[in-house]
């Protein structure tokens, strides 16, 4: 596909998902407000029709989600500054944001110099990341290991964790748009993390990938982008 044809989508899925969130919105506060005005007519809420609401809520704010990573995965590359940009501090920016789960601990090895890269994209790229690491757990207490070294032309950076593991004949689906490797019902995501990962490492002339964990249990995703004055944005 050409570039011009990829904008055309990218441009396409930002319109319609800006557009549907907007209606999606309303419906999150609606059944909260049925909620609250049944309890001011002194009608309690409970049984089926508060299982019902509550239904109603998580997969209102489930489609929410979706659309909001659709709409990151649209402006990929695009409507943000592209400029030099310190690995450790975007890191050290996405932990606070993200506060990882207080059975989690995370060790960091930053020994590359600065990208260049979207900096909505770097933060878009981490968050991705990590979030799949503890996401995908499956125990209450986790190691999750980011590292950043410079490899010939490339910046290789990786997070590993000891968690499950994806099997081997999966590996291939990962990075899919839409993509989930358990029910949503069991894990809360609009399978576009990984895929956001991919297009942002192929955008800028990388790619990405999935192997063994350092831990022996476990994964590791290894995205590979181009140290400066290697190389510059694919568009594709």
């Amino acid at each position: 596909m050409t570039k011009s044809g990829t904008q055309d989508i990218d441009d396409f899925i930002y319109l319609i998902s800006h557009d549907v969130r907007a209606s999606v919105r309303a419906l999150l506060e609606l059944p909260q407000w049925i909620a609250e005005d049944l309890e001011e007519a002194g009608i309690k809420v409970e049984g089926s029709v508060a299982q019902s609401i509550d239904l109603m809520n998580r997969h209102t704010g489930r489609l929410d989600r979706m659309l909001v990573d659709l709409l990151t995965y649209s402006r990929i590359g695009r409507m943000q500054d592209i400029r030099e940009i310190d690995v450790g501090a975007a890191l050290a920016e996405v932990c606070d944001t993200m506060q990882l789960p207080s059975g989690f601990t995370l060790t960091q090895d930053i020994e590359c110099g600065p990208l260049r890269i979207g900096e909505r994209d770097i933060l878009t790229l981490l968050t991705a990341l990590l979030s799949n690491a503890v996401k995908h757990h499956d125990k209450v207490q986790g190691h999750i290991v980011v590292t950043a070294q410079t490899c010939d032309d490339m910046v290789i950076l990786s997070v590993s964790d000891n968690g499950p593991g994806i099997e081997e004949e999966m590996h291939p689906r990962i990075f899919g748009a839409m993509t989930t490797l358990r029910p949503r019902d069991e894990v809360e995501g609009s399978g576009m993390g990984l895929a956001n990962v991919r297009k942002i490492a192929e955008f800028y002339g990388g790619d990405a990938r999935v192997g063994p964990s350092i831990y022996g249990r476990g994964c590791t995703i290894e995205v590979r982008l181009p140290r400066i004055g290697a190389a510059g944005p694919t568009g594709k």
